[in-house]
């Protein structure tokens, strides 16, 4: 079993500078074409600071953690046993281009299902700009099976 006390856990915080090319190739990967997305002047002229970052943006700045493993090293857990579960994104304010953003991480509650042959790890990723205005919240699940226990053959 996970140990509970994990449960409020808060790792360091990261951070992430948003550069207009990393915008630019992650809206080729999605196809997004919406030019407050790529040009800084169709961005201002909707209102934004500089060019936009699309909303799933967010998830390619949770993958700048200098420790993508911090999770699964502190519960001493088995990557091959892990799952990922359910994401929830709550985009509060738009990334731009030039943005600073700082993403902190937190182990929110830890449960199990079907006698403990599941572990469910729940974590809270707060990212927020340098003007320290909460730009997105995400919540993740991941998914700790444990392996059966091998019942004996009878003769």
């Amino acid at each position: 079993m996970i140990d509970r006390r994990h449960i409020g856990h808060e790792f360091p915080p990261f951070s992430s500078i948003i550069e207009a090319g990393r915008v630019r190739l992650f809206c080729q990967a999605i196809g997004e074409t919406a030019l407050i997305h790529v040009d800084a002047r169709a961005a201002r002229q909707a209102g934004y600071r500089n060019i936009v970052a699309p909303l799933t943006f967010p998830a390619a700045v949770a993958m700048d953690n200098p420790s993508p493993r911090r999770i699964i090293d502190l519960m001493e857990v088995d990557i091959a046993w892990i799952l990922h579960g359910e994401e929830h994104y709550d985009c509060l304010r738009p990334i731009c281009v030039g943005d600073e953003i700082t993403t902190g991480l937190k182990i929110i509650d830890i449960y199990d299902k079907k006698d403990g042959a599941l572990e469910f790890v729940l974590t809270e990723l707060d990212m927020r700009n340098q003007f320290e205005e909460r730009v997105c919240k995400i919540r993740r699940s991941l998914i700790v099976r444990r392996p059966r226990t091998a019942v004996p053959a009878e003769n």
